[in-house]
This record gives structure tokens, sequence and C-alpha cells, in this order.
């Protein structure tokens, strides 16, 4: 239980500093929002990587849990109660920022609520790019917590929250960045419209991301010999 509870703990923390960052800069406003916004999502990650790493391992993203599913790392039942945390997680993150939020809504600098929506409602590019970041963030994810892969396991935090930085300065220009279901769920319920509507993209295409990576590092993992 108490790695579920971890997931439900880290995934929070995940989704209310990350998506609190982006509303308090009003993320694509400028230049300097979205970098800070990407910053705030990698350095979370960091954060709880050395918090809670050590209980759960940090997955706090239901597509990392995917892949480490599918890689055989887990058991199913583990992945459930990861899910499970997750999800809560993200919701109560949501419902804790919007509450913030609602208290003084003159603080907020612009409409930015930290939800995720398809740029001009074009649902093919949003999955898209879903599936292709989060395949690439879920592979550094595998990669860097390998027990085959040598020594790179040392660095895993740091390795997953810079590369998860990158991710999102390529993904906020076209779907605010999600590659974490979770981290999208609880947002799209306070904001409905649009990005409830759209919710499923960033359910379907982070899972379909993280199982390819799973297929993909199956494929180049070394051997326990090597």
């Amino acid at each position: 239980m108490k790695k579920y509870l971890a997931e439900l703990v880290g995934t929070f923390v995940l989704t209310f500093l990350g998506c609190g960052t982006a509303v308090s800069l009003n993320c694509g406003s400028d230049t300097a929002s979205v970098v800070g916004t990407a910053v705030a999502f990698g350095l979370s990650v960091v954060a709880m990587a050395y918090a809670i790493g050590g209980i759960s391992g940090c997955h706090i993203n239901p597509a990392i849990t995917f892949g480490v599913l599918l890689s055989g790392r887990m058991t199913t039942k583990d992945a459930i109660g990861y899910w499970v945390g997750q999800f809560i997680g993200g919701v109560l993150a949501a419902c804790c920022l919007a509450a913030i939020v609602g208290m003084e809504p003159s603080l907020a600098l612009g409409t930015h609520t930290g939800a995720n929506a398809c740029p001009n409602g074009n649902i093919a590019l949003g999955l898209v790019v879903e599936v292709v970041l989060t395949m690439l963030f879920v592979l550094v994810v595998l990669g860097a917590t390998a027990k085959t892969n040598g020594a790179t396991n040392n660095f895993a935090g740091l390795a997953i929250g810079l590369s998860l930085i990158l991710i999102h300065l390529v993904g906020i220009h076209y779907t605010g960045t999600s590659v974490n279901p979770a981290r999208s769920f609880g947002p799209a319920l306070f904001e409905g419209g649009a990005a409830l509507s759209q919710v499923w993209v960033f359910i379907v295409g982070p899972l379909v991301g993280g199982g390819l990576a799973a297929l993909i590092w199956k494929i180049i993992e070394p051997s326990e010999e090597a």
C-alpha cells in the first residue's frame, strides 16, 4: 500500500507544481512561459525521483507504469494499484489548484488552466504528438532504470527529469504536452469543454506510446551477461 500512496503523492506534486506553473506563467503567452513550464515539470520529476524513488520507483505516470508492466518488471496487480494512486493524485492536485486560483482569480495572468487540448481540434495531430513524445520519454525511463544497462540507473532521476523538460519544449506548442494520462485527467475534469471531450486522446496516446517504448526497449535491451 505504501508504494501506491507514494505514487499518489508523487503524481499530486507533479500535477500541482507543473500545471500550477503553467497557470501562474500563463504558459504559451511567450517563450519564457513555455521554458518555465517545461522546467517545472522536469524538476518536479527529479524531486520526486529522489523523494519516493526508493518506495515505488517514482512512475507518477500511467504510461510509464504501462511500459514497465509490458517489460515484465512489475505485476498486473501492482500496475492497477499504481494507476489508481496516480489518477487520484492528479485529480486531487487539479482540485487544489482550482481552489487556490478560484480564491483570487485576479491573480491569474491569463486563462491557462494546465489542461491539454489538441491544436485547433485536430485529433489526429494530437494523437501523433502524444504517441511519439511519450514513446521517447518512456524509452528514456526504461533505459535509465534498467539493471542491464550499466550504472545509468544511478542517475536515472536526473536523466528522466531532463528528458521531460525536452519533451515539454517540443510538445507544449502542439498539445500543451501530456505524455501522462493522470496529469491530463485531473485538469480536464475542472476545465470541462474541449479539454474534457478530448481527454481520451491524452489517455490513449500516452498509453500507446508507452507500449511502443516497451517494445523498442525489449529489442535493444542488453543481455544480462553484457
